[in-house]
């Protein structure tokens, strides 16, 4: 997994590329606790995701609770992905932009 952080103001973008697994979650998660603090709003930009196990299900929604609701977005999400959370039922707890 490749993580590009990308700052505008205090707007703090992950551009995330590859599989977010039980081997890769933990320097997400890393990513996300030393950021928050610096951060008003934080998106993930999933657009070059290709697979996300529970255990990102898990840093995703550890990102959301760590910064806030109206504060943590998911960005250009793809389907497989959009499935998975829908099976979940985060698709309805969790804000998307395009």
């Amino acid at each position: 997994m490749k993580i590009t952080t990308n700052w505008d103001n205090k707007n703090c973008i992950f551009i995330i590329e590859g599989r977010i697994d039980t081997l890769t979650s933990g320097e997400l998660e890393q990513a996300v606790a030393e950021n928050t603090n610096k951060c008003e709003t934080l998106t993930f930009d999933m657009a070059g995701v290709d697979y996300v196990s529970s255990a990102g299900i898990r840093v995703i929604i550890q990102a959301h609770q760590s910064i806030g609701k109206e504060s943590f977005m998911l960005k250009n999400v793809p389907a497989n992905v959009m499935e998975l959370l829908k099976m979940t039922g985060f698709e309805k707890v969790l804000n998307f932009v395009s």
